[in-house]
Parts: structure tokens; C-alpha cells; sequence
């Protein structure tokens, strides 16, 4: 907690495992949560200049829409069911999109804010606050899914001959049995 702040600290604990888990300590794995919330701190702080990197206008992408709302679904479900470890891997997935796209939309951040706040309640507080909120993100409302962006437009199916994958295919989501086949 001295060495890496208590939002680490407690990123790492919840991302170890099931809470009813039984979970050896690993020191050396803290680092990996420290690291993850650095780059959630990038997202919104550009670290040579502490200027907000947040675009106010910028428009989501179809992929991003998409990616921004499997992860409110999946981690609001997380959260309720107390798989906080699962909460903590989608959020660090969605992270890796924002940052590997170059997404800095408020539409795209704010929600990552907000669904980080549980697992690192200072590191989303002060976020929150550069965003531009001046009331506490604790009475804000948790985002909700859009369910149009979690319907999948297509399904993609191993082809196995043998016992072993040669290819996949990719079909619409409503085809029938004989269009996939």
C-alpha cells in the first residue's frame, strides 16, 4: 500500500479470484494492477503536460460502441453477483481498446470512470473531478447498456475436419442451419 497506493492495493485483492477463493499472495504481482490504472490515468491526464486529453465532441466508432456496452452489461452483472475479479479483467480489456484505438472520447471515458470507481474509488474520484464533475461520482448513476449494441450482427463457427480446427467461418447471426453448413 506505501509503495503503490491503496487503489492498487485494492485492484490487485479484487482481481486475484473469486472472493470465496482461497488465493496465494504475490507481491510481485502488484505491479500488474499499477500498471493498469497508469494507463487509465493516461487516458484522461497526458502525463508531459497534466492537460486533460478528453475530447467533448468526439463521436464512438461502431466498434467502440459495441466493445463500451458488452463491458457495462458484463461488468454490471459482475459486480452484482460479487465476481469482482471478472469486473476488474473486462474493465482492463476495455482499457486496452481505448488506448490500442486511440479513443479519447468523453462518451468512451467517462463510463470507464464510473465502472472503475468500485475497484479504485480515489484513482475514478479524481478522474471524475478532471472530467469536469464537480459532485462525487459515489451519488452519480452507474452506466447502463444499450441492449441494440449487444446484439452480434454475425457468428463465427470453428470448421473441424479430424478432430482439429482448419478454419473458421463467419455468418450472419440469424442464418439457418443450412446457410452455415
Amino acid at each position: 500500500c506505501e509503495e503503490y497506493g491503496a487503489d492498487t492495493l485494492r485492484v490487485y485483492e479484487m482481481s486475484m479470484g473469486p472472493l470465496e477463493a482461497s488465493r496465494p499472495w504475490a507481491t510481485k504481482d502488484v505491479v500488474g494492477a499499477h500498471r493498469f490504472l497508469q494507463r487509465v490515468w493516461r487516458l484522461v491526464v497526458d502525463e508531459a503536460t497534466g492537460v486533460n486529453r478528453v475530447a467533448n465532441h468526439e463521436t464512438l466508432d461502431e466498434a467502440t460502441l459495441r466493445v463500451l456496452h458488452r463491458t457495462i452489461a458484463g461488468v454490471s452483472q459482475d459486480y452484482v453477483h460479487l465476481r469482482n475479479n471478472t469486473a476488474a479483467a473486462k474493465l482492463i480489456e476495455y482499457t486496452n481498446h481505448l488506448t490500442k484505438e486511440g479513443v479519447t472520447a468523453r462518451a468512451a471515458v467517462e463510463p470507464l470512470v464510473l465502472m472503475l470507481a468500485p475497484l479504485a474509488p480515489h484513482l475514478a474520484e479524481e478522474l471524475w473531478r478532471r472530467l469536469g464533475n464537480d459532485k462525487s461520482l459515489a451519488h452519480g448513476p452507474f452506466p447502463v447498456a444499450d441492449p441494440a449494441y449487444l446484439v452480434q450482427d454475425t457468428v463465427e463457427y470453428p470448421v473441424q475436419v479430424n478432430g482439429k480446427v482448419r478454419g473458421r467461418v463467419t455468418v450472419d447471426a440469424d442464418a439457418d442451419a443450412d446457410a452455415v453448413e
